[in-house]
């Protein structure tokens, strides 16, 4: 069994919205995904998907996206981003899943799972400086990242906890939406967590066009890797264990 990441689908199965602005790479984006997805990845692999994975604005409006992913092999563990706005409670969540019969996506959301070769956390994380987001309206930028920050601690408490019962060779690695770290941008907050807990690896998304950009940072003494589909040129991408 393998484990693969891979973030911002934006899938659209109405084609109601465009990707096109963000260059060449989105052009037939969803069958594209669906052919590379296919070829590397197998029933008994698990592919990490952290955030921004349908546009739409209802939970009930994203049946056929969700359906698409549902259908691509291996279980999915999906996480929130910026464009999720269709994200509900886990119970309304779950209870959509099961009565439409998508039995391979789960939430990574507030918990922690044990696979293979480590223990997986995640939640949104957030860019605290209004130069680096488009919002409407006023916003709480301090009241958001810490709402992100009791978040990704409670991941990252489920995993220890995963640790001291029986999982403790298994490294703990981080899945955000945001990156915690882009350029001049440091979102402290969320560094303080990874550095309490000794996380190493932080796997991230968001970011498009940045083709030329590595495809990992490390930043004090923390690997920060990107991993946005059409970075990826829409490939899921094998996570390390080191």
């Amino acid at each position: 069994m393998s484990l693969f990441v891979i973030a911002d689908l934006h899938l659209s199965s109405d084609g109601t919205k465009s990707m096109d602005k963000f260059g060449a790479r989105w052009t037939d984006y969803m069958n594209k995904l669906r052919r590379n997805w296919s070829a590397v990845v197998k029933s008994e692999d698990t592919v990490i998907v952290p955030g921004d994975i349908s546009w739409s604005l209802k939970l009930e409006d994203s049946i056929d996206d969700l359906r698409f992913l549902d259908a691509l092999p291996g279980t999915k563990l999906i996480g929130k981003g910026n464009h999720d706005f269709w994200w509900s409670t886990a119970t309304k969540m779950n209870a959509f899943w099961a009565q439409n019969g998508l039995t391979s996506i789960k939430m990574l959301y507030n918990n922690a799972y044990a696979l293979q070769n480590c223990i997986a956390c995640g939640t949104r994380g957030w860019f605290v400086e209004e130069s680096q987001q488009n919002t409407v309206g006023s916003v709480d930028y301090l009241r958001i990242v810490n709402r992100e920050v009791i978040r990704l601690r409670m991941s990252l408490e489920e995993a220890k906890r995963m640790q001291t019962e029986g999982n403790g060779a298994l490294p703990i690695l981080v899945f955000l939406h945001f990156p915690p770290v882009w350029g001049e941008f440091v979102c402290r907050e969320i560094l303080d967590v990874l550095h309490a807990y000794e996380i190493k690896t932080c796997y991230f998304g968001h970011i498009h066009g940045a083709y030329h950009a590595p495809r990992t940072m490390r930043f004090e003494d923390i690997d920060f890797v990107l991993c946005a589909a059409d970075y990826l040129n829409f490939t899921p991408l094998p996570v390390r264990f080191e």
